[in-house]
C-alpha cells in the first residue's frame, strides 16, 4: 500500500552524566565531562518511494552519550540518526507548523539537537575549591512530533472522476500495469509512468463530496499540487459531461484553488465506444468549459500520437 503521510515522534539522543573521581596517587578531581548525545537528520533518497516505514515504527532516537570516565576522560557522543524519506518529502514541525520540503539528496535537515553531555568534577574545581564532589547530568536531547507528507514528483497529473479512462491512458503510454475494471475505485493509490522522459501521474478518482472526506480522491490530490500540466479526462459515455467537469474542478478548488492555476487540457476518452458525430457534439459542449480538449482512445493510435505530441511540445 503505497503511504505518502505518517506522523511520528523523533528524540535527539541524551547527553552522558559527568564523572566524579580523584586522581588516586595525588589530590585533585579528574572526573571527565559525559559525551553529547547524537542528533537526528532528514534526508531525501531517490530509492525511496513512500514513507510506509513510518507507519511501522513511529518512534526514532539518536544514540545517547556516554558518561565522562576518571583521568579526565570525555564520554564518547552517541551516534547521529539519519532517517531517509521519499524526494519531495515536507517535514512539518506540528508544535509550530514550520516545515521544510527536501526536494534533493544533497541537503541534510536538523530536525532534533542531542542533549549536551554533563559536567565531570574536574570542571568544578577552583583555586579555593580544590576537592568538588559534584558533577552535572547530561542534558536531555530534544524532542517533536513530525507529520511528514509526501508529494510525488510529476509532469503531467491525469485527474476525472471514476471509470473516466485515467488508468488505461497511463498504461497505455508508460507500460506502466495499473489494475483497471469498470468500477469506481479500481485505483487505490497514485500511480506513476514515463512517457518520452517526463512523468506521468495517474490520481485516483474524485467525485462529489472528496473534500468532505467521500471517496478516495482528496488524500491525492496534493501529487498534482507541483505538476505543470492537468489531464483532465472525462468519458465520452457520460450523459453529463459538463457536470463531471465541474465535479472535479469544485472538489479541486475547495482543497487548493491554486491548482486550477495550472495548464489543463480535456481528454474526452473512450471516443471508440460511440459515434463520430457523438463525439464532435460532445467536444463542442465542452470547449465552452475550456478551449483545449482532445478526443482519445486506447484502440486509436492516431489519437495517441496526437497527444504525445501536444504533450512533447
Amino acid at each position: 500500500m503505497f503511504i505518502d503521510e505518517a506522523q511520528v515522534t523523533i528524540q535527539g539522543g541524551n547527553g552522558g552524566s559527568g564523572k566524579v573521581a580523584f586522581f588516586s596517587n595525588k589530590k585533585g578531581p579528574c572526573g571527565g565531562d559525559g559525551g553529547n548525545g547524537g542528533n537526528v537528520y532528514f534526508l531525501a533518497d531517490a530509492n525511496v518511494k513512500d514513507l510506509k516505514k513510518f507507519t511501522e515504527v513511529i518512534f526514532f532516537k539518536a544514540g545517547d552519550g556516554q558518561s565522562g570516565g576518571p583521568n579526565r576522560r570525555i564520554g564518547m557522543s552517541g551516534n547521529d540518526l539519519y532517517l531517509k524519506v521519499p524526494m519531495n518529502t515536507t517535514i512539518v514541525d506540528q508544535d509550530n507548523n514550520q516545515e521544510v520540503t527536501l526536494e534533493d539528496t544533497l541537503t541534510q535537515v536538523l530536525v532534533c539537537q542531542g542533549g549536551k553531555g554533563g559536567l565531570g568534577n574536574d570542571a568544578f574545581k577552583t583555586s579555593t575549591y580544590r576537592t568538588p564532589f559534584h558533577a552535572t547530568p547530561g542534558k536531555a536531547g530534544q524532542e517533536k512530533k513530525i507529520t511528514l507528507i509526501l508529494r510525488l514528483i510529476a509532469d503531467y497529473g491525469l485527474i476525472g472522476l471514476p471509470n473516466a479512462g485515467k488508468s488505461s491512458l497511463l498504461n497505455k503510454f508508460t507500460n506502466a500495469n495499473v489494475k483497471t475494471a469498470n468500477y469506481p475505485f479500481t485505483t487505490l493509490e497514485p500511480n506513476l509512468g514515463v512517457i518520452d522522459g517526463k512523468i506521468l501521474a495517474d490520481i485516483p478518482g474524485l467525485i462529489e463530496g472528496a473534500a468532505e472526506g467521500k471517496g478516495l480522491g482528496i488524500r491525492f490530490l496534493r501529487h498534482i499540487e507541483k505538476v505543470s500540466l492537468l489531464l483532465h479526462c472525462i468519458s465520452v459515455e457520460s450523459e453529463t459531461i459538463e457536470k463531471d467537469y465541474q465535479t472535479v474542478i469544485e472538489e479541486i478548488s475547495k482543497y487548493n484553488k491554486a491548482i486550477l492555476d495550472k495548464k489543463t487540457i480535456i481528454l474526452l476518452t473512450k471516443t471508440d465506444l460511440v459515434s463520430e458525430n457523438t463525439v464532435q457534439e460532445k467536444i463542442k459542449i465542452l470547449r465552452k468549459l475550456n478551449h483545449d480538449v482532445i478526443p482519445v482512445s486506447i484502440y486509436n493510435e492516431e489519437s495517441l500520437d496526437h497527444l504525445r505530441k501536444v504533450l512533447t511540445e
